[in-house]
């Protein structure tokens, strides 16, 4: 290889390769000259042929947090580097932009999306503020929908939902409730059907985010009455529902019953109301790794973290702005938090932090409302705005500004309902609610344009 390069007419530069994909590790990690005029094509040509691999695999170069997008020559003089230097170049696989896959039409905005793999058929779910949630298969038909108010379903706008398992949905709303389901998918001859099966009753106002935990049976819920709901999937589990919060109505003769009386469903309360909060929570999610701990942020600019055990409040970030929604990114211990102030803010929530955001994301030019993790690179995570966008993210890829590190977004995904038009500047008529990142489907998003939409790259 380097009789090969010192043929080249060309100034070079001493170029340290490294990569944390152990099966694209190079046996021998010593720096090598490479040419200055270098971009990114010879760069992945250059490290395959080290690799000696039978069939290249297209690469992308971060370069001191900052992807490779000029020639080396072009990198050294912007940041006043000398060809003396030897460079630290990590090496990842490259992304192909993901691209518009299908859409699933709905009668009113989508508020969420979620979904689950189900013997190897992925299902989707999607909360609509029409009041309904619906089950759907990846060609875009309707599996099962659920019942109206008056069969127990629920009585307004649907805010947020997810799959607790492959039989199980959770959901809450404007009506105050959180709300458990059974979804079966029927045999020949009958449909799938998807029925209410628990009402769970503690918080004072809307339901606006929930997040479900399937081996430990358990359900976070975040609220606009401030506080973060703390809820067992399991019946037998949970204690009586709160009487005064149980909706009744009153009849004629004084008496007070029980809203619509053609169902009955049982009904439970809270394991634990945590009310440290001083304003709306906008999210509240598990730990990956550790179901006994919550994260939760809110419009009081904070993210806190919870013993779930105890119902305690262990720890407060506080921020810049208002916080509306939150990912857990456990293998580089930080908490990713959208905002109103259009960034994310990376947030590293353990007790030996010395500052709050680690980093922050930029590019949205409206509030950042819903992330989701890449299932398939720890590095990644996906956003959704009201700007009418999705962004994709690699927290690797970042610079140094006067407030700190600051990352730049790796590809934009709009709306397909715009049909290449122009996303309005607020995003008016198009904004993302919800986003949903699955490795058999791809990127899911729902939002104003009444459609969930579907994105995928390479893998899905």
């Amino acid at each position: 290889m380097a009789s090969t390069l010192q043929d080249l007419p060309t100034a070079q530069v001493r170029v340290r390769l490294t990569t944390r994909d152990a099966d694209l590790a190079l046996k021998d990690a010593a720096p090598i000259l490479v040419p200055t005029s270098f971009r990114r094509y010879p760069l992945s040509s250059l490290v395959n042929g080290l690799l000696e691999n039978e069939k290249p695999i297209p690469l992308e170069f971060i370069v001191n947090g900052t992807y490779l997008r000029t020639t080396l020559d072009e990198h050294l003089s912007t940041n006043g580097l000398s060809i003396e230097t030897t460079l630290a170049v990590e090496y990842v696989r490259a992304r192909i932009p993901p691209q518009y896959a299908a859409s699933y039409e709905h009668e009113d905005w989508v508020s969420d999306v979620d979904v689950v793999s189900l013997n190897s058929s992925p299902r989707i779910l999607s909360a609509s503020y029409d009041g309904n949630l619906r089950v759907w298969n990846t060609s875009a038909q309707i599996l099962a929908t659920s019942p109206g108010a008056r069969s127990g379903g629920h009585l307004s706008h649907i805010k947020s939902a997810k799959f607790v398992s492959a039989a199980q949905i959770v959901s809450g709303g404007f009506d105050r409730t959180v709300k458990l389901w059974k979804y079966s998918e029927g045999t020949e001859g009958f449909p799938a059907s998807l029925v209410p099966s628990l009402e769970l009753y503690g918080h004072k106002s809307s339901v606006d985010f929930v997040n479900a935990h399937e081996r430990s049976g358990r359900i976070l819920s975040a609220s606009s009455d401030h506080s973060v709901g703390f809820w067992s999937t399991r019946k037998s589990d949970a204690p009586a529902a709160p009487e005064e919060l149980v909706p009744r109505s009153r009849v004629k003769d004084g008496k007070r019953r029980k809203q619509n009386p053609g169902v009955s469903l049982p009904q439970r309360g809270p394991l634990a109301i945590m009310q440290q909060h001083t304003g709306p929570v906008s999210a509240a999610i598990f730990d990956v790794n550790d179901a006994t701990v919550g994260y939760s942020c809110s419009w009081d600019q904070t993210v806190r973290t919870w013993d779930l055990v105890t119902a305690s409040l262990v720890d407060t970030r506080t921020t810049s702005s208002a916080l509306f929604c939150v990912e857990h990114m456990p293998n580089l211990h930080l908490l990713a938090a959208g905002s109103v102030s259009r960034v994310i803010k990376l947030v590293d929530p353990r007790a030996s932090a010395t500052s709050v955001a680690a980093m922050t994301l930029k590019g949205h030019k409206n509030s950042v409302v819903s992330l989701a993790r890449d299932p398939s690179n720890e590095y990644t995570i996906v956003s959704g705005s009201h700007d009418g966008t999705c962004r994709v993210w690699d927290v690797r890829s970042t610079k140094q500004e006067k407030e700190g590190l600051v990352g730049q977004s790796l590809y934009t995904l709009p709306r397909a309902t715009l049909k290449g038009g122009p996303s309005p500047g607020a995003g008016d008529g198009v904004k993302v609610f919800g986003v949903c990142w699955h490795s058999d489907v791809g990127i899911l998003s729902g939002g104003e344009d009444k459609v969930i939409q579907v994105n995928r790259g390479e893998k899905t």
